[in-house]
């Protein structure tokens, strides 16, 4: 998906939800409007609980709250064997990591996943399996939404992931102005009701879309989205809405791809050669996004002032800047990119959960980040770096 950087400065307003057991009668109330213009601040929280549950009226689903991302699986992070890929899985879900996200356009993650699953079948006790988690995503093209359509393309990932109903199917659009994805959404909801999908989700949705699908009563649990400490567009506008509704936010970008990391505390970008390359699809994204936030010298001192935080509490920058998110309202789980079968980051991943960041942590973190920009001005909503041209 190419990231597209734009000016855009709508002011924001959507109606509060008022929510009923049953989402078929959810019932939209047009009595309040909600205005903000810059992020909510970090959400102080003691719940460190490794597992969270993601729930819309019947559905449910729980989830381990720091998630393996698989895009890269789909080529340009290294070459990555199969075996050694499905082995590392095992190991990340030995250590309590079993939440796994993919999709049918990240190249062999289905396929890895039910490799990965037919091996914890024949190598672990039964009770292992009722907490692995697969969570997939569905990113059609702009044809016709029939239900013969959606039936068969859900239908290939059951196939590749081997199981006989998807734990969570993450819906993807990439038009508005085509309002085929309501008809998409039925059909899944349909597929839902009829076993072949546990809980009904999306990503890359923005706010005003969202509030619309739950009007139109489909059950989504989550919405996954773009979400770090320098990308806090999620607590303007999306994140209110989560709270009227109960819909959680799953993030990604969490870490920039690894630019949140120590290995790019003092450098220089821009100097040919001086740093680290930026070689891989996230690095370049994410460099973008620092770009457009406030460059590469304010982002050093934000490096700067993660490596104080982690320092402090004997834990990684990464470990912080996901504990971070994962403390921002709304928020479910946050993904980690995993180098399957190159590199781990299980030790850190694993720190998250008892990580507590206190009051001086979180205004030292804001010193920096209030004097960026607003990306919501320059990108707009969640998701609008994919559509906006």
């Amino acid at each position: 998906m190419a990231e597209i950087l734009i000016n855009s400065c709508n002011p924001f307003i959507f109606n509060s939800i008022k929510r009923r057991a049953n989402c078929s009668s959810r019932v939209i109330e047009r009595s309040k409007v909600f205005t903000f213009t810059r992020p909510f601040v970090s959400l102080l929280t003691d719940d460190n609980k490794q597992r969270v549950e993601v729930k819309n009226g019947k559905d449910s689903l729980d989830i381990c709250r720091v998630v393996n991302g698989t895009w890269q699986t789909s080529g340009g992070w290294g070459r990555i064997d199969r075996d050694n890929a499905v082995d590392a899985m095992l190991r990340y879900s030995d250590a309590g990591l079993n939440t796994f996200d993919l999709a049918d356009i990240y190249g062999p993650a289905e396929d890895l996943y039910g490799i990965f699953i037919n091996k914890v079948r024949r190598e672990r006790p039964p009770e292992y399996l009722e907490n692995v988690r697969g969570l997939t995503k569905w990113v059609p093209p702009p044809v016709k939404m029939t239900s013969s359509f959606v039936r068969d393309s859900i239908n290939v990932s059951l196939k590749r992931m081997d199981v006989p109903a998807l734990d969570m199917l993450q819906f993807h659009w990439w038009d508005y102005a085509n309002t085929g994805y309501l008809d998409a959404l039925k059909h899944l909801t349909d597929l839902k009701e009829e076993g072949k999908i546990k809980t009904v989700a999306l990503t890359n949705f923005d706010t005003v879309r969202l509030e619309k699908i739950l009007e139109n009563g489909i059950p989504v649990v989550s919405n996954q989205v773009q979400h770090s400490i320098v990308d806090m567009r999620p607590q303007q506008r999306m994140a209110k809405l989560c709270q009227l509704t109960g819909v959680k936010l799953i993030t990604y970008g969490t870490v920039m791809g690894g630019l949140l990391s120590e290995k790019f505390v003092d450098t220089n970008l821009t100097i040919p050669f001086a740093g680290p390359p930026l070689n891989t699809p996230s690095l370049q994204k994410y460099k973008r996004m620092v770009d457009a936030w406030g460059g590469w010298s304010l982002f050093q001192v934000l490096l700067q002032t993660l490596k104080k935080v982690a320092s402090k509490h004997g834990v990684s920058i990464p470990t912080v800047a996901v504990r971070y998110v994962l403390d921002q309202q709304g928020v479910a789980g946050s993904m980690i990119g995993v180098r399957l079968g190159l590199s781990d980051h299980i030790k850190d991943a694993n720190a998250i959960f008892s990580l507590v960041l206190d009051v001086e942590d979180v205004s030292s973190i804001l010193e920096v980040t209030q004097k960026g920009k607003d990306l919501m001005k320059i990108i707009g909503d969640c998701g609008d770096e994919y559509r906006r041209v």
